[in-house]
């Protein structure tokens, strides 16, 4: 097979699911195995449908089965040629688990794909390593899976989604975040269902009206949970601790920490716990991934956002396989030097989640 990439690549978004929501039925328990059996896994109900589906149409496994769901066919037609040295798969399949309204039904369709992930996957290649996935609406049951699941090997970190009934910083949520910690596991947050199910509206005057507005207004999502984690202290309270913003854009990062910073030296006597500039939290505990980003017409003006945020030590690679807004790591960001180039396709990853 010929690859087509001369540069090492750690691929942190590439998404997997399942044949079907009958997969996960022989690793659930009961009552929960027959209710999937009989109806199928449920998920939150997305309020908007892209008007071009969400796959890439030359990622359609030979077997017939849906696009990302053959692991074989994924090395073929994507790690192997791109020189992937990992993929790090993040499930298209139970993303949006946390905005169904059950958080026992919820923990158990987690488990089940945690364990589904670690037998049907990861043992198809050293390449694959996996997020595993916890629901939200129950932070103790969430600790618990971290757990039992977070010493594998193949698992490099907890994903959850966006969509919240509230900003990840409060402290319903630390259990989650001691246990990461105690892992040595990295959450990330990917969009997915925003304004689906139990989960707020996806923006912060409402719901949009199609799924073009949804899609570019994700960034809202994590602008809150990012300032939700510096300002209730989770980074003080959790040294260790750090957090990947997936797919949801770059370029508001920098005007975002100035505001923040700027904000603090007045009213700093809200968050008396914080010790240094918010923005210096976020260099020291978040990374935030490439794909999409934001390509302007003049790359003079990406080059220069980058140069207002640690972009060379706080960007990952990620292209999202294979969903129809693909980054081919062949073709973007080849206009940085080659040292900052490596960082961000490999080596930033590698030191983040010790592979």
């Amino acid at each position: 097979m010929k690859t087509i990439n001369r540069m090492p690549v750690i691929d942190c978004d590439v998404h997997n699911q399942f044949r079907s929501g009958k997969d996960l039925v022989p690793y659930l328990d009961e009552p929960w195995r027959s209710h999937a059996a009989k109806f199928g896994i449920p998920g939150a109900g997305l309020p908007y449908s892209s008007p071009i589906g969400n796959k890439r149409k030359d990622a359609d496994p030979p077997n017939g089965g849906p696009v990302g769901s053959d692991p074989l066919y994924m090395l073929e037609h994507y790690v192997e040629p791109f020189n992937v040295e990992y993929a790090l798969l993040c499930s298209d399949s139970v993303i949006g688990a946390s905005g169904f309204a059950d958080a026992d039904y919820t923990a158990a369709i987690c488990r089940a794909y945690n364990d589904y992930l670690i037998a049907e996957w990861l043992p198809q290649s050293p390449k694959y390593k996996g997020y595993m996935c916890i629901g939200t609406q129950d932070p103790q049951q969430a600790a618990r899976e971290i757990d039992r699941i977070g010493p594998h090997p193949g698992i490099v970190a907890v994903s959850v989604t966006g969509g919240s009934q509230m900003p990840y910083g409060q402290r319903f949520f630390h259990p989650i975040y001691e246990t990461c910690e105690r892992h040595g596991l990295p959450l990330v947050i990917h969009p997915g269902s925003e304004g689906a199910g139990i989960f707020n509206a996806p923006t912060a005057v409402g719901y949009v009206s199609n799924y073009l507005q949804w899609h570019t207004c994700l960034s809202q999502t994590f602008m809150a949970h990012l300032v939700s984690f510096v300002c209730e202290g989770v980074f003080e309270k959790y040294p260790n601790f750090k957090v990947v913003l997936c797919e949801g854009g770059v370029a508001w990062l920098p005007p975002l920490l100035w505001r923040l910073d700027k904000n603090y030296k007045a009213l700093r006597s809200s968050v008396p716990w914080l010790k240094r500039l918010p923005s210096e939290y976020v260099r020291d505990h978040c990374f935030i991934t490439t794909q999409p980003i934001e390509e302007p017409a003049n790359l003079k003006h990406l080059a220069a956002m980058f140069e207002m945020f640690d972009a060379e030590n706080m960007l990952l690679f990620s292209s999202d396989y294979p969903h129809w807004d693909f980054d081919d790591p062949t073709k973007i960001l080849r206009w940085l030097p080659e040292d900052k180039q490596r960082k961000i396709f490999s080596e930033n990853a590698r030191k983040l989640f010790q592979l």
